[in-house]
């Protein structure tokens, strides 16, 4: 996956990138996953499948993103693999998305402990298509 982490003050992010907007969003939501601890040391043990809807493009993004937050802050799941399995942009700009997320449970002993994410946030967020690829700067609340 191709992300990369973003230096801000007080904050956390992340910019993904793909060739597809599902790329890109996969990307974003591994880099997210790489904050939170360190991705070599998560084995995919476990399957589960999360969806997310967003009134835009921008939306969906953050919807996704949230939804990991809370599958990881509510049932202590680490993702280590991320694959999107349907993807729908209506012309409204409304969205929608299915993913299954390869990991385990979390385990203090086993794994590092990054950072502790709140949620993904509407602040500098940046969806944007440029020379065929597609770019997402995410900013996270820590």
């Amino acid at each position: 996956m191709n992300y990369e982490t973003l230096d801000i003050s007080g904050d956390a992010g992340i910019r993904a990138s793909g060739g597809s907007l599902r790329e890109a969003f996969e990307a974003a939501a591994t880099g997210m996953y790489s904050l939170i601890t360190d991705p070599d040391g998560v084995q995919e043990y476990r399957t589960i499948e999360v969806a997310a809807r967003g009134e835009s493009l921008e939306g969906l993004l953050v919807s996704f993103l949230n939804e990991l937050v809370f599958h990881f802050d509510a049932y202590g799941f680490i993702g280590k693999r991320v694959d999107i399995k349907q993807m729908e942009m209506e012309n409204t700009g409304r969205g929608s998305l299915k993913a299954d997320v390869y990991g385990e449970q979390f385990d203090p002993v086993r794994h590092s402990r990054g950072l502790l994410i709140k949620a993904a946030t509407y602040h500098g967020l940046v969806v944007e298509k440029k020379d065929g690829l597609w770019s997402l700067d995410v900013i996270f609340d820590i």
